[in-house]
């Protein structure tokens, strides 16, 4: 950027009286909507002549201007020497004095700017935006589209790159738009991008962000009991229950089967967990048990399923080995800021008996391991926001473990790390409630359960009740029978609006009832109440009736519904 400021501090007093021809209410007509309504503090980057400052400065409220050319700042602060605004000589993508002020921002506006960073600076620069904006603060960007000018150092801008860093950086684009430029060039555009800091206004997501952010990291661990909690809050939410109205607790075999399938491919893959160690070396929880899992699909790694002899032991003492490490590592320096007290505490045996004949991945051996104590606020935060927070996890490990990968002389390939992090949901297999669905037509009558038609083998489909697209759940809870054209050209890819989900609540229960619970020794029963009961929000015990699978069923379509806006499906024209 050195040689972009030489050509600001040659063309300073020309630059900003042409700045100054345009009103910055003009100019930010855009966002003023957005800015704080009460009094709050502007971060100005890339001040230049000193006009959005100022402006800023009389809507009430408190700025402080960063300008890298000197004598850009000289005459901005001659021109504006009668508004309170503070004047800073720094840059991106490092803004070490600004950091050094000890001060964090409502709104940071950076207008006319991004393109004077290097594309290789670009991570670093968004991540110290990010750390210096508060709780639900705004980060305000204007990117210029138009003719390259070498001799003042533009680099190319995309609205798609700044997408993917506030993705990795736990935040949102709120609003996008395009304006023509206003000192009249025609072959210049400006594409302006308000991006937000998510705030539950309860203090966890700062928390969070300072863990994956800011914490220290002799390993990767921290960040993946982060993200261990992220996937059960997202496919197992219901093996959490409260302890008291501050705490959720979750079984520490839940918490430590989840962290062996996360870490199973990286392993797989050779990709290393902290500076020192290739594979299985050097990892607390990845000892010979955990090797032998090597033939174990990670699909077969989830609640339900039963595994016996060799393999049983095998997965029973890796699940020890694997609390044991939780507990001797990221619990124990997971701490709040400043402080030595776990944030995540961990209660009860953490290491059960030896293995039995055989395990069931069920409620009561998952919490024979102990329990996780999770802050409340810290759990819903999770839940609510865990599609900002994962991928901000994911992109912090890839960057740690390039940062190991070059310590060990490896260079580690973004495309190849991102495949092995990529959680692998449930196939999508419906063949079990097909067959299902099949053998009742023999017998007896069966409907679609949101049109009410009776179904055939021809028209026969099975139907993801909360889409796949959205939320990949292969339970058989969630698995119904519905008319092949409502399935494929109608439902589709939405959610059952509440509505309709009341209407087909009698005909999902004769479902239910009929395909899982009228033989409860048939193998299909307990794992249909096991799944239920792990990711349905609410139902806790596997053995509750079905009605309250069907009242946790809408608790979860609401979360859906509010958490990821997915779209409704009111019904057919066949109802």
């Amino acid at each position: 950027m050195t040689d972009a400021i030489s050509w600001y501090d040659a063309r300073a007093e020309e630059r900003a009286d042409r700045y100054e021809t345009v009103p910055a209410e003009r100019i930010h007509h855009w966002l003023e909507d957005l800015l704080p309504s009460k009094a709050g503090t502007v971060l100005d980057v890339g001040a230049g002549s000193g006009r959005d400052a100022a402006w800023l400065v009389s809507q009430g409220y408190d700025v402080v201007a960063v300008e890298p050319s000197g004598n850009m700042r000289a005459a901005a602060r001659q021109r504006y020497e009668d508004r309170p605004i503070q004047w800073l000589d720094d840059s991106l993508p490092g803004l070490e004095r600004t950091f050094k002020s000890g001060l964090s921002f409502d709104v940071i506006l950076l207008s006319a700017v991004w393109m004077h960073v290097a594309p290789s600076d670009r991570t670093r620069a968004f991540r110290k935006l990010i750390t210096l904006l508060k709780p639900g603060g705004l980060l305000a960007i204007t990117l210029r589209q138009g003719p390259a000018e070498p001799e003042r150092r533009f680099h190319p801008v995309s609205e798609e790159e700044l997408r993917k860093l506030a993705r990795d950086h736990g935040a949102f684009i709120e609003r996008q738009g395009s304006a023509d430029d206003l000192l009249g060039r025609t072959d210049i555009r400006w594409t302006h991008l308000a991006i937000r800091l998510p705030d539950d206004g309860t203090g966890a997501l700062p928390l969070l962000r300072h863990i994956i952010l800011n914490d220290d990291k002799s390993s990767t661990y921290k960040l993946g009991l982060l993200r261990t909690l992220c996937r059960i809050a997202d496919g197992a939410g219901g093996a959490a229950g409260a302890v008291d109205d501050d705490h959720v607790a979750i079984p520490m075999g839940l918490v430590a089967l989840t962290w062996i399938r996360l870490y199973k491919p990286l392993l797989i893959a050779d990709l290393p967990q902290n500076p020192s160690n290739r594979g299985c070396e050097r990892l607390g929880f990845a000892k010979t048990a955990f090797r032998k899992l090597g033939e174990i699909s990670h699909h077969d790694l989830r609640v339900g399923m039963p595994f016996t002899g060799d393999t049983g032991a095998a997965l029973h003492q890796a699940i020890k080995d694997a609390v044991r490490t939780i507990v001797q590592m990221p619990v124990r320096y997971m701490t709040y800021p400043n402080g030595t007290r776990p944030i995540l505490p961990v209660h009860g045996p953490v290491t059960a008996s030896r293995a039995p004949v055989g395990i069931r991945l069920d409620g009561p051996y998952l919490a024979s391991f102990g329990t996780m104590r999770v802050p409340a606020h810290l759990w819903v935060a999770i839940q609510r926001f865990s599609a900002w927070i994962e991928p901000a996890i994911i992109a912090e490990w890839i960057r740690v473990t390039q940062r190991y990968g070059t310590k060990q002389g490896r260079a580690l390939d973004e495309a190849r790390l991102a495949a092995a992090m990529t959680w692998s949901d449930p196939s999508r297999d419906v063949r079990v409630p097909r067959e299902r669905a099949e053998q009742l037509l023999a017998t007896r009558r069966l409907y679609c359960v949101w049109s009410g038609k009776r179904l055939t083998a021809v028209n026969l489909d099975i139907d993801h009740c909360l889409p796949w697209t959205v939320w990949p759940c292969g339970d058989l809870w969630n698995l119904m029978p519905a008319h092949r054209k409502v399935n494929q050209h109608e439902k589709r890819d939405r959610l059952p609006a509440d509505p309709l989900l009341r209407t087909a609540q009698d005909r999902i229960l004769d479902w239910w009832n009929a395909a899982y619970r009228e033989n409860p020794d048939h193998p299909l029963a307990q794992r249909f109440a096991l799944e239920a009961s792990a990711s349905l929000p609410g139902v806790g015990a596997a053995d509750a009736d079905l009605d309250s699978y069907y009242s946790a069923l809408n608790l979860q379509r609401l979360r859906l519904k509010q958490n990821q806006q997915v779209p409704e499906w009111s019904g057919t024209p066949y109802l």
